[in-house]
């Protein structure tokens, strides 16, 4: 599968721009603020129906403008897929491939899965468990279209349970009848999803720790593992052990909500103790284990995105990556760089041949 047309109309920084790309790989050059890292995010459009970066569709849309634009066409196992979405000012997002629409944007997730390494993905590392929770969630909808309508259901429960304690705590008034029936509904999707993560964390650590060990060069021990409540107890049981608890801070203390990823380096947390190139590393090897095991499970390579890539990795890293590019472990990728002579040196040397385009301020030379 790979992308051969992007266009894009009023989107972020640019007022209307089209590219076609090669199989392989695709280079956007340019200074800082350009918008190389926006058309990346276009693909990523595309690919998930949202921004990488930014949640708020219509704070895509160009300035002074009413609405964004963004089709693609892709080669799907030799089949031509045409996909668009647009976004207008107060208005619902818009979702067609092939020129129907989608009812439900969750239908699409996953029909052309792709990865993305950014700088912003130390937040993985750095920040809270809902930044893990978010990758995990990420990596299994491309490969789950269920997966996405139970973390649905989940939330929407959760957020009728909380407002059920605030009602209980205002008003006093407590029945337990209707817990009951919340619990019940919260227990059904929470174990769906538990059962979901824990069996995908059980093939993708081990792709994990193939990665990192290449990247490093097996320099150190790190270890990737899935934190639940439920590993230790029964999501119904956990429920009503922490009835009381609730209550007194009106918010559900148990559950899937509460999941996380354990980082540790040499048995110790990798966010402490993890150096600014172990960090990298780890993250690194997180994508390129999200890409291994989207490949296995769909059968065909994902794209491959990588945002201001040279310019965080140290030259061991950068090596150890066009190694696997040069030996065509990954299919489309895209590349983003500040330096353009720095990018035709690194893929003369593996000679491989790129595609490359130069960005400034909204304008793009092919």
């Amino acid at each position: 599968m790979y992308l051969q047309q992007l266009s894009v109309i009023n989107f972020k920084n640019y007022a209307g721009a089209e590219l076609k790309f090669s199989e392989g790989v695709n280079v956007f050059t340019g200074n800082n603020g350009a918008g190389k890292t926006n058309l990346l995010d276009a693909i990523h459009y595309l690919s998930l129906c949202k921004s990488y970066f930014n949640p708020i569709d219509s704070q895509q849309i160009k300035q002074a403008e009413e609405f964004f634009f963004i089709t693609g066409n892709f080669n799907k196992n030799g089949n031509p897929e045409a996909v668009a979405c647009s976004v207008k000012r107060n208005q619902k997002k818009q979702f067609k491939r092939n020129k129907k629409d989608y009812q439900r944007l969750a239908d699409h997730i996953g029909l052309f899965p792709l990865v993305m390494v950014s700088p912003y993905d130390i937040s993985i590392i750095i920040e809270g468990s809902e930044e893990r929770r978010k990758f995990i969630d990420n990596v299994i909808s491309q490969t789950d279209n269920s997966y996405l309508d139970e973390l649905i259901a989940y939330n929407k429960v959760l957020i009728n349970r909380n407002a059920l304690l605030k009602q209980i705590a205002d008003t006093g008034r407590y029945d337990p009848h209707l817990m009951e029936v919340l619990d019940e509904q919260l227990a059904v999707s929470g174990n769906r999803i538990f059962e979901k993560r824990k069996a995908f964390m059980g093939s993708f650590t081990e792709i994990f720790k193939r990665h990192y060990s290449f990247l490093s060069e097996d320099a150190e021990l790190v270890e990737l593992s899935y934190e639940s409540q439920l590993l230790a107890d029964n999501f119904g049981t956990l429920l009503k052990k922490g009835i009381e608890k609730d209550r007194i801070l009106e918010r559900t203390t148990y559950g899937i909500h509460k999941d996380d990823l354990l980082f540790t380096i040499h048995g110790m947390p990798m966010k402490k103790f993890g150096s600014q190139g172990q960090q990298k590393s780890f993250l690194i090897a997180l994508k390129l284990a999200q890409y291994s095991f989207l490949y296995q499970q769909n059968g065909f390579k994902p794209i491959l995105l990588l945002d201001d890539i040279f310019d965080k990795l140290d030259d061991l890293r950068i090596t150890k990556l066009m190694q696997m590019i040069s030996n065509h472990d990954f299919g489309q990728v895209f590349i983003t760089d500040t330096n353009v002579a720095r990018v035709k040196n690194v893929f003369k040397e593996i000679e491989v041949e790129i595609n490359l385009f130069k960005v400034k301020g909204g304008q793009i030379d092919a």
